[in-house]
């Protein structure tokens, strides 16, 4: 086969750039300027469906870009997402987002407000008839937290009996209630019913365990009062990841801002409340102060 001379290939070879340029940008283009959300899972999957849909319905309409919900099978997912940037935003714990926060990975657009607070209280609770006045009269007795990642049941806590200095780095807090008097839990219920079934003189649980009608029946929170409370522990929050465009933010922030006014059923089921702006170092401050105290003390 006879060769061309190199001064021939040179058009072939222009031509062939010129043709796959722009189906390169028009494969850029397409993916620009969508959104990809990511909620966070619940029980029921007919719902989770219904709910993403009808996200993506309209935050789309209200921004006019492609939105994506999604809901991940973990929250590694969305971490993992949200530094990689295959997810923009998200809705997180105030202990989660505190992470990637000091990680430079994301901001905060919004803030849940309980009873009109982006904050609420952390309880200890007991039984009603324990002679107990506070946490500090628990010292040697067996306690319960709710888990060793619990926000409310295990770091706010943990956070205020060193503030108060009934535990310190060195002794953590099996230095104060004793050695084999610190449990933990699965979960807010599992703390509770210890304190119940006389193994826990008293648990470190959300306020509402013991205020709203949520995980205890009315019968196990009437033999129950709270001992102490501590606090504020930060409400869940949106974030959004750091490298999303100022324009974007801006469109999705005042999308779910206008969701209070809207689509209220919609909000209430995807992010629990009302939403409200908020600042970074403001909302997450105690929180942070409360993961440094956590890595640094003997568990």
């Amino acid at each position: 086969m006879k060769k061309l001379p190199l001064f021939c290939l040179f058009p072939l070879l222009i031509f062939l750039l010129s043709a796959c340029g722009p189906q390169e940008e028009q494969g850029a283009d397409a993916s620009a300027g969508e959104i990809v959300v990511a909620m966070e899972p619940d029980k029921d999957p007919d719902a989770m469906l219904a709910d993403r849909k009808a996200l993506e319905a309209y935050l789309a309409d209200a921004t006019g870009r492609r939105i994506e919900a999604m809901i991940p099978i973990s929250s590694v997912v969305i971490f993992e997402g949200l530094r990689n940037g295959s997810i923009d935003v998200a809705y997180l714990s105030a202990t989660a987002a505190a992470k990637l926060f000091e990680s430079d990975v994301v901001d905060i657009l919004l803030a849940e407000l309980i009873d009109g607070e982006p904050h609420y209280p952390s309880y200890w609770i007991t039984l009603k008839d324990a002679p107990y006045q506070s946490v500090a009269d628990l010292e040697g007795e067996p306690i319960a937290f709710s888990s060793r990642t619990s926000t409310s049941g295990f770091l706010i806590p943990v956070w205020d009996l060193y503030r108060q200095g009934l535990i310190d780095l060195e002794g953590g807090p099996e230095g104060f209630f004793g050695e084999g008097n610190v449990h933990y839990g699965v979960g807010y219920v599992s703390a509770a019913e210890r304190v119940l079934d006389g193994s826990a003189e008293a648990a470190a649980v959300s306020y509402y365990v013991l205020d709203k009608d949520k995980h205890l029946s009315a019968e196990q929170r009437d033999r129950l009062r709270m001992l102490d409370s501590q606090g504020p522990v930060p409400s869940h929050v949106v974030v959004v990841r750091r490298g999303l465009d100022d324009a974007a933010k801006g469109e999705i922030r005042e999308a779910l801002l206008a969701m209070n006014r809207d689509a209220v059923a919609l909000r209430d089921r995807i992010f629990g409340a009302e939403l409200a702006p908020a600042e970074a170092e403001a909302h997450l401050s105690t929180m942070r102060e409360a993961l440094e105290i956590s890595r640094d003390m003997e568990f």
